[in-house]
């Protein structure tokens, strides 16, 4: 199950993030499906950010850009001015490497490499490009190109050294070395074939502890060691786990068949592995020879130690390990299962021990630890979380980081001091507007870039002063047709559950709204374990809830307080029963909801997706509050489900079988309250579509038979324009016929 904030981009319905126009903005405006999603007629209402920014190690940035199908080349921006200097446009790239492939690559070839993601090296002088089975080596300072690999067959995740003269990647299931400056290739590993891979993530490990599932992301399981001499990889043995096959009924000759344990069966055996440039390797011992263990994270410290967070097969507890040679020493262990979605880190190594991260408080907080793994305290502390470390100075004393101290649905950038006998000593909050920011620093800490947006406004690169003085802005654009929406009044609220947990809710009310009259309810949700919809950033795809609200429907998404992210503490109901206490805290939301007396309680519709599509099926299966539910590819019983994430919350089958039981939909399918739709790809390597055809085969036999939205070649991510209008012309016909 995808548990970080990419579940909520699955489809194009993600966190309604409009606010009500101006009075005068008021007037016209109307929104149609095919404006906001027919493949060739739909319309562009806010236009994107049309850069990303990244700093260089000299202090400058790079500006890439966000859509390369249009005009704009790299360009770079540098102090004080911070004004873009080009640096390489799409004609230069065109012509250094038509140079460098030769005849053959033409513009088919050129358009293709251009929208390609590149990878650079450190400096950001220089980046990669694969043409045919080749790397290209592209130098943006003298715009030209060099071909670096010849050898046969792909190369997968290239990965340049931290010194930039070799380049590492990936062919079948073993990992190869490129010297930039001979050309030789000197392969790394071997024995990899299709149960034995090395450096490469099978689906399971990429799934669910590394890429999380980003199908853009390469299947990167390697790691260069800072003195570019070592490459620390995985090794992985499927040869016991189970396959699935999937069929694309275009195309029935190629079938897609993958390992996929579900909970209980074989998980991948895992070796870590450390390999020399002349292609000799080193086996790490295992740690925890008694245990079953899964290897959920892998680093280097400063000195070229090599460090891993070891786990327990049903992840109860968390060990992050350094190694000597190739025994390992115990740094730290957790046992209060505060891991989650991105939640999970490596300590951050200071020149006389590291930070550590932990939710041993029921909240996520930075410790100080010495180079022993001895407590020296806690650096913060509150009922708030710190996600992600933005960067240590040690110079100054200062750790920086991003956190949500000051609202639970936004996210702010903070700074404390490293040395206190007391936490949040000097603890200073970098970002003013309230709303969700994003800030990198660079690396002497005398600069900043903050990607910011809030319900209001469209997101903003902001480049700042350490006094948080805006030296450059760059801005979204709205188009004119948007300023004129008809558009309805977005709240924010706080909902409390019948034992007194604020849950974080929002309404979208359709324009000219009279609490005199009745509305039904369009609910959206998620409800994963740590994964909230509710948040103050801005994103042009709430639109959906725009156009329902213009037809007089209103929409309601609650975050259960498991779904919040609001701490380690907040999951703390949900383990061995998922279900069960995420329906009763959204028949609170609903409670809270008619008793504001406009709601029609008689017309509520359910929709949710991929974990909200389990939910969907186990609220309508365990309670009667719904009249329709919309369920996107639904997990129907958590046995269907792939091991790691669904023994994370369920524990085994065998240990917790009542648990399994009580959390499934399809064992309850004769229980089913309301009229209900399904949705699911039909290449779902995820969630597999299996699920949905179980359950509709018992309801089917239970009499309630239940019509299907099958999307041809779609695996669990939405890949095509047509596919969500096929799927929203679906859902929009679905609630009109029955809300």
């Amino acid at each position: 199950m995808r548990v970080t904030a990419r579940d909520i981009y699955r489809l194009a319905v993600l966190l309604p993030t409009l606010s009500p126009a101006p009075l005068a903005a008021q007037a016209g405006g109307q929104l149609t499906l095919e404006k906001l999603f027919h493949p060739a007629r739909k319309v562009v209402y806010v236009e994107p950010l049309p850069s990303v920014l990244s700093w260089r190690p000299d202090g400058t940035l790079l500006e890439e850009p966000s859509d390369r199908s249009g005009p704009r080349g790299f360009a770079q921006l540098a102090p004080p001015a911070w004004e873009a200097k080009p640096l390489l446009s799409r004609a230069q790239f065109v012509a250094a490497l038509t140079s460098a492939v030769g005849a053959s690559f033409d513009e088919s070839a050129a358009a293709s490499a251009w929208q390609a993601p590149f990878v650079w090296n450190r400096t950001k002088n220089a980046f990669l490009v694969t043409v045919g089975t080749d790397l290209y080596l592209l130098d943006v300072i003298k715009a030209s190109a060099r071909r670096i690999t010849s050898a046969p067959g792909a190369k997968d995740a290239p990965s340049f050294s931290p010194d930039g003269t070799q380049v590492a990647y990936l062919k079948g299931a073993d990992l190869y070395l490129t010297d930039l400056a001979s050309g030789k290739e000197t392969r790394l590993t071997t024995g990899g074939d299709q149960d034995h891979l090395n450096g490469r993530l099978d689906w399971l490990y990429r799934e669910e502890l590394y890429q999380r599932g980003d199908p853009r992301i390469p299947a990167q399981g390697f790691w260069w060691s800072p003195d570019s001499k070592r490459i620390a990889f995985l090794s992985l043995d499927e040869s016991q786990v189970p396959t699935s096959t999937l069929v694309d009924d275009r195309d029935p000759h190629d079938p897609m068949t993958y390992h996929y344990p579900h909970p209980g069966e074989p998980n991948p055996g895992v070796r870590l592995g450390v390999a020399d440039l002349d292609g000799s390797s080193t086996w790490m011992e295992t740690p925890y020879p008694e245990e079953e263990t899964l290897i959920v994270q892998v680093g280097w410290d400063p000195k070229g130690g090599l460090v891993a967070n070891f786990q327990n097969r049903t992840q109860t507890w968390l060990a992050c390990v350094r190694f000597e040679g190739t025994k390992g020493q115990q740094l730290i262990l957790e046992e209060d299962r505060g891991w989650g979605p991105g939640t999970l880190s490596l300590p951050v190594f200071l020149s006389d021990g590291f930070l550590w991260k932990s939710a041993r408080t029921g909240f996520h907080h930075l410790y100080r630890y010495d180079a022993q793994g001895l407590l020296k305290g806690a650096i913060t502390a509150g009922a708030w979380d710190v996600r992600n470390v933005l960067g240590v100075d040690e110079k100054t004393g200062k750790v920086y980081f991003e956190a949500t101290q000051r609202n639970p649905i936004g996210l702010d950038a903070y700074a404390s001091d490293l040395d206190s006998a007391e936490p949040n000593h000097n603890l200073r909050r970098l970002t003013d507007k309230p709303g969700t920011h994003a800030v990198s620093f660079n690396g002497r800490f005398t600069a900043s870039v903050d990607r910011w947006s809030d319900i209001d406004t469209p997101p903003q690169h902001l480049i700042l002063s350490p006094e948080g003085r805006i030296m450059r802005q760059i801005e979204s654009r709205t188009t004119p047709v948007f300023r004129t929406l008809r558009r309805g009044r977005v709240s924010f609220q706080q909902v409390m559950t019948r034992d007194g947990v604020a849950m974080e809710t929002m309404l979208v009310l359709p324009p000219g709204f009279d609490s005199a009259r009745k509305y039904p309810v369009f609910h959206y949700v998620y409800g994963g374990p740590g994964v909230p919809l509710v948040r103050n950033r801005y994103d042009p795809a709430c639109l959906w809830f725009q156009f329902l609200a213009q037809q007089g429907i209103v929409t309601w998404v609650c975050d259960n307080r498991s779904a919040s992210g609001k701490g380690a503490i907040s999951a703390q109901g949900i383990f061995n029963h998922l279900g069960a206490q995420e329906l009763q805290d959204q028949l609170d939301g609903l409670a809270w909801l008619k008793a504001q007396g406009w709601a029609d309680m008689n017309r509520v519709a359910l929709y949710g997706y991929s974990y909200g599509g389990f939910f969907t099926a186990f609220a309508l299966t365990h309670s009667k509050a719904w009249k329709l539910g919309i369920m996107g590819a639904p997990v129907v019983d958590w046995r269907l489900y792939d091991s790691i994430y669904a023994e994370r919350f369920m524990g085994l089958p065998a240990d917790n079988p009542d648990g399994y039981d009580a959390a499934s939909a399809l064992r309850a399918a004769a229980d089913l309250s309301a009229k209900v739709m399904f949705i699911h790809g039909a290449l779902d390597e995820n969630v597999q579509p299996r699920n949905t055809v179980l359950l509709l085969d018992a309801l089917q036999k239970a009499g309630n038979p239940a019509p299907l939205i099958l999307l041809p070649g779609s695996g669990h991510t939405l890949e095509t324009a047509t596919q969500t209008w096929a799927l929203y012309q679906s859902l929009w016909e679905f609630l009109q016929k029955n809300l």
